[in-house]
């Protein structure tokens, strides 16, 4: 089943492809659904998934009590810090753009073992459509985001050849670990056959950004020794602000209907991509919360352990333990997320009012 994307206000953007303002902190909280951007820069609209209002911000703002002011002033305070964190660890900046790429003939999947066929991504319902493989359009590419290696961001995407010009909805899907954004073609194919430009990457260490099955899990060590990167989640958030400069620059997608969503992995780089970045109109991850801050306070961390082991082991042996334990899981946490003092909980609640 396809969720709609709500048309909202369009508003030519007025920002450069290298200039920020549309993810700096905004005065509203977004449990309020009647609140518009402030300002000129950013794009005239919430992030919000499935409604939309508008409604003159003074207003609303004066009806406001005292506690609603304060959750205003604690959103602005989470999106600020959010981003003073994704900044810290980058590489230098540099100017986006596109280079044209070639089909990948044969996915890397990472993990042992690795993924297999899955009869639930196939079965995603296309529309009925003649001819469907020969109206289709396929586009490979690559986003240049920042410097270095993992600064290459390889994109898919699939949309109908259309002579009418129109300015269609768009949709990123996120992979979950160890996969890569080919594993996303069936639900990519799916959307593209119901209007949508349709659009996947792979996430830092993975598909055409990894050398080897073992690529994401080294890159992991490295940032529990070295702690100058961010593979887990925002280094790819990073890959989605700079996707979102591209994709708002393209003449076939409208610029106020693109949503974001991904499995577990991707769910995560979903909401935290929609968080930093309100170009994304509609978020809907699938599977893709975990407070961190709540699983080691409850005892509930071993599926995140057993999905990331190397990186677990290798602290567990640094320092000095027998086994892994709650310890070992915090330590970790708190380097490769870098915020777990906000748990997905407060993401949730504080910038998207569910």
């Amino acid at each position: 089943m396809s969720v709609k994307i709500p048309r909202l206000p369009h508003r030519t953007p007025s920002f450069r492809l290298t200039h920020l303002s549309h993810v700096r902190p905004f005065l509203f909280h977004t449990r309020v659904l009647d609140l518009p951007c402030v300002g000129t820069n950013p794009p005239n609209f919430l992030l919000r998934s499935f409604k939309f209002r508008s409604q003159n911000i003074s207003s609303a703002i004066a009806g406001c009590e005292a506690s609603k002011m304060e959750e205003f002033i604690d959103a602005e305070k989470l999106r600020s810090h959010f981003l003073q964190i994704l900044r810290s660890r980058r590489s230098p900046e540099v100017p986006l753009s596109v280079e044209v790429a070639k089909p990948v003939a044969k996915p890397l999947y990472q993990g042992d073992p690795p993924p297999r066929f899955s009869e639930a991504m196939e079965s995603c319902p296309k529309a009925n459509i003649d001819g469907f493989k020969d109206i289709l359009r396929e586009e490979n590419l690559y986003l240049i985001t920042e410097a270095g290696e993992q600064g290459r961001l390889p994109v898919l995407i699939l949309s109908m050849k259309e002579n009418n010009h129109q300015r269609r909805p768009a949709v990123v899907f996120l992979h979950s670990t160890h996969k890569c954004k080919e594993w996303l073609r069936p639900l990519l194919q799916a959307y593209a056959s119901r209007g949508y430009v349709a659009i996947a990457i792979d996430s830092r260490y993975h598909g055409e950004r990894a050398s080897s099955k073992t690529t994401y899990g080294e890159a992991l060590v490295a940032s529990w020794k070295r702690g100058d990167t961010m593979p887990f989640i925002f280094d790819t958030v990073w890959d989605l602000i700079k996707l979102a400069d591209y994709l708002t620059q393209r003449d076939d997608i409208d610029s106020g209907r693109i949503g974001i969503t991904g499995e577990s992995l991707g769910g995560m780089h979903a909401w935290f991509g929609a968080a930093a970045d309100t170009r994304y109109a509609v978020v809907v991850p699938i599977i893709g919360v975990q407070g961190f801050r709540w699983a080691i306070e409850n005892d509930k961390w071993h599926g995140r352990v057993d999905s990331l082991k190397p990186v677990f082991e290798e602290a567990r042996i640094d320092l000095g333990k027998s086994v892994i334990d709650k310890e070992v899981v915090e330590k970790v946490i708190t380097l490769l997320s870098r915020y777990l003092p906000y748990t997905y909980s407060d993401i949730v609640t504080k910038l998207f009012g569910t």
